[in-house]
């Protein structure tokens, strides 16, 4: 029986991710993975506009990318579920962006984020309290991770 591909939200870092030297392999391994279906990718237009002060290379992935993904809104449900982050103190005002990635990720369903962003997004003591945030609103917890962790190794896995 074939698995349905997970649904993972992708932020602005994996894509600028796959042409730095240290995060290149696993976010490229990331994207041929999508490519194969193994991820559905999931963006948004906070993603889009965050692409469009990147270089070159990183617009074009993102454009190859955009053919195959599935582009979710940014809603007014998202918008408050990423202030209520805010308001719980996961992230500053500042970085309410970063709090909105995730919170769009919970809204539209998605099975996890990938994110090479290690400060406000893929730590160890934020994702327990964006999913007690999440829980607390009614919505299922997600998987929050770097590309390295969900990208599969092994053909025969």
């Amino acid at each position: 029986m074939k698995r349905r591909p997970l649904r993972v939200y992708a932020d602005a870092s994996v894509f600028g991710g796959a042409f730095d030297k240290q995060f290149a392999e696993p976010s490229r391994d990331f994207f041929a993975q999508v490519r194969i279906k193994r991820f559905r990718l999931v963006t948004s237009a906070i993603v889009q506009a965050e692409i469009e002060a990147a270089p070159a290379q990183v617009k074009k992935l993102f454009d190859d990318m955009l053919k195959s993904a599935e582009v979710v809104s940014v809603s007014e449900t998202a918008t408050q579920l990423a202030k209520a982050y805010v308001d719980a103190r996961i992230v500053t005002p500042k970085w309410e962006t970063d709090a909105l990635h995730v919170a769009i990720t919970t809204v539209s369903n998605c099975s996890l984020i990938v994110s090479w962003n290690f400060v406000h997004i893929v730590h160890f003591e934020k994702i327990g309290r964006y999913n007690a945030i999440n829980t607390l609103n009614g919505y299922a917890g997600v998987a929050i991770h770097s590309p390295q962790e969900v990208i599969q190794y092994e053909k025969d896995v």
